[in-house]
């Protein structure tokens, strides 16, 4: 078994889903049980799974629930680029979101290559 806490895209996933917990208590009241659930539910799943997977026995299943987190971060990007135009963040925390976000994908990305040679 893999110690899920050791690996860097775990914890910037929790870190993620920290920073748009704090980013959605901003929104509206009307987005309460639409885009800010949304939003949290795609954040908690990109660490979520990056844990589960480590607690699969092959490199094949650790590499699906990657890719599963994977897909919840582009998900998740594409929710956030939907809160900034509605104007429920600024332009300086969309981009500062967003860039770490993009970043957390292509690290993503690169470990299901290396782990998939």
């Amino acid at each position: 078994m893999r110690n899920f806490k050791n690996y860097d895209i775990w914890i910037d996933g929790i870190e993620m889903s920290d920073a748009i917990y704090d980013l959605c208590e901003k929104f509206p009241p009307k987005e309460i049980y639409q885009l800010e659930s949304q939003m949290e539910r795609a954040a908690v799943s990109i660490p979520s799974n990056i844990a589960e997977g480590a607690g699969r026995r092959s490199v094949a299943e650790f590499a699906h629930f990657l890719d599963i987190a994977l897909g919840s971060a582009y998900e998740l990007e594409t929710q956030l680029i939907i809160a900034h135009r509605r104007k429920y963040i600024s332009d300086e925390l969309f981009t500062q979101t967003d860039d770490a976000l993009v970043s957390l994908q292509k690290r993503i990305g690169t470990f299901i290559s290396q782990i998939t040679k």
